[in-house]
């Protein structure tokens, strides 16, 4: 079990990290998820039992950080502290608040342009234009002559509008707008479950690696009451030094099999506060309890829609952003009209002075502008035919979604069937092995048996639980697969 619990430490925090990067390839990568921990330097197991300890009000001022804060979690309460603090959900958050800013920035392009400018020139020499001699009263005919119609100060302030009348691709981009806001918003939700289905595999199974820990230390009571019989009959002449030397091996092995559990427990939390995006001083302890009845609630069914799938819901929309593509590039071989405003003031001196009277002289205009496409080189062309076959990936991958979740049900299904099979199987034989170990040992005890029964026993007992807490587990993460599976966890 403890094997099994560090593979799918690993392998989850893998896709946890993978998705972290691209939400939409985790949206077409396998569902098949597993816990999500990180191997991480161990903690001590009474931060996780017991209350923390009072800190020292002076070692605290002396420390850099806050102090630890302890949390008591059900597995409702640790999705929901996810939530508010994954960096992975609260990315995704901001992603959707990018989002609507993106949609300000499209719907600006519809609203008025209005653009205030203030110009002022001082030529150092003014411009002049040449005329010919008699054309004006008092010149000579055949020589040129130079007039300067600029005076040196030239100020201009100005205000300029410009409002799109009609722009069919700008109008699109309006319509689109709801659209691109419920993709970020299911990615965000794709986000959230793909935490959310971390958490409860990792939570399950560090209540799984709890029971277990409890029947490891009744274990070594047994071992140790064990251990203490084979002594006694041994200092009383009724057994060998070797009975004694076998029954302080099992006790060592219990101990170890503990210490090897307990770092198992103890980097999984450890990589559950990582998933919850907890700091990792804080202390953790979980309030839920797991029972054979929970992990059976679950009712297998045939009956599901693939809607219920968050990332079936993400391709509809981006299937929805596909069409209104096709239909935004479409719209560029319309024509568009533009109605254009100005309105100015200017002022023309032959010395720098803003207040004269009479000196400002205004102007104004306005006008419609309209820009009729002919021919572009095909380059709309190309961009309609681009993006249809962009659409037609998205409906081939939703296709390909469709074929992907009914297997996954299917798997789940016979998964969790098998694994409620065995778990019934190898709990009645954890029973079976733990009466035969007693009488057993009882029968030893009363000088009825031998040593080599009491060790065979003793085996049998360990491999059914072993086999019993492996049961346990599958069938856990089984559930949870089922549920992701059907869209119902």
């Amino acid at each position: 079990m403890n094997r099994k619990f560090k593979e799918g430490q690993s392998h989850s925090l893998h896709i946890l990290r993978r998705h972290s990067r691209s939400i939409w390839r985790s949206c077409l990568a396998p569902t098949c998820l597993a816990a999500a921990c990180l191997l991480l330097t161990s903690t001590a197991w009474a931060q996780q039992s017991s209350p923390p300890p009072t800190q020292n009000p002076a070692a605290a001022a002396q420390s850099p950080s806050a102090a630890p804060a302890w949390h008591d979690f059900s597995i409702a309460q640790a999705i929901d502290y996810a939530k508010k603090n994954s960096v992975v959900v609260k990315n995704a958050l901001l992603d959707y608040q990018i989002q609507e800013q993106a949609n300000r920035a499209t719907t600006s392009q519809a609203l008025p342009q209005i653009t205030g400018s203030l110009a002022f020139t001082q030529y150092i020499q003014v411009p002049v234009t040449p005329i010919p001699g008699g054309f004006f009263p008092g010149t000579v005919a055949g020589k040129t002559y130079t007039v300067a119609f600029a005076l040196p100060y030239t100020t201009t302030a100005s205000l300029t509008l410009k409002q799109v009348l009609f722009d069919g691709q700008v109008f699109v981009g309006l319509q689109a707008r709801k659209a691109s806001l419920e993709y970020y918003q299911k990615r965000e939700e794709v986000t959230e479950q793909l935490v959310r289905v971390n958490i409860y595999k990792v939570y399950y199974q560090l209540l799984v690696a709890k029971s277990q820990m409890i029947q490891v230390d009744a274990n070594i009571a047994n071992q140790q009451a064990q251990l203490h019989s084979a002594s006694e009959m041994f200092k009383n002449g009724f057994s060998e030094q070797l009975d004694v030397d076998k029954a302080t091996v099992q006790l060592s092995n219990l101990q170890t099999e503990k210490l090897n559990l307990q770092l198992g427990i103890d980097n999984g939390y450890l990589g559950l506060k990582v998933l919850l995006g907890m700091p990792v001083r804080d202390s953790l302890r979980l309030t839920d309890t797991l029972t054979d009845d929970m992990i059976r609630d679950a009712t297998l069914s045939d009956d599901y829609k693939y809607t219920d799938r968050r990332e079936f819901q993400l391709m509809m929309v981006s299937k929805s952003l596909g069409e209104y593509n096709v239909k935004r590039y479409k719209k560029a071989y319309i024509p568009t009209l533009n109605l254009n405003a100005a309105y100015q003031q200017n002022q023309y001196e032959t010395k720098l002075d803003f207040t004269a009277p009479m000196s400002w002289f205004p102007a104004s205009y306005y006008g419609l502008s309209l820009n009729v496409p002919i021919f572009d080189g095909f380059f709309k062309a190309a961009n309609i035919r681009q993006a249809k076959l962009q659409l037609q990936q998205t409906e081939n991958d939703m296709d390909s979604l469709k074929i992907r979740i009914d297997n996954d049900v299917r798997q789940s299904q016979i998964q969790f069937s098998s694994a409620i099979a065995t778990l019934d199987f190898q709990k009645k034989n954890m029973e079976l092995a733990q009466k035969v170990y007693d009488q057993t040992r009882k029968k030893f005890e009363q000088g009825l048996g031998s040593n080599t029964e009491i060790t065979t026993a003793f085996a049998d007992q360990q491999t059914a639980q072993y086999n019993y807490f492996n049961a346990l587990y599958s069938a856990v993460i089984a559930k949870i697969d089922y549920l992701y599976a059907i869209g119902k966890l």
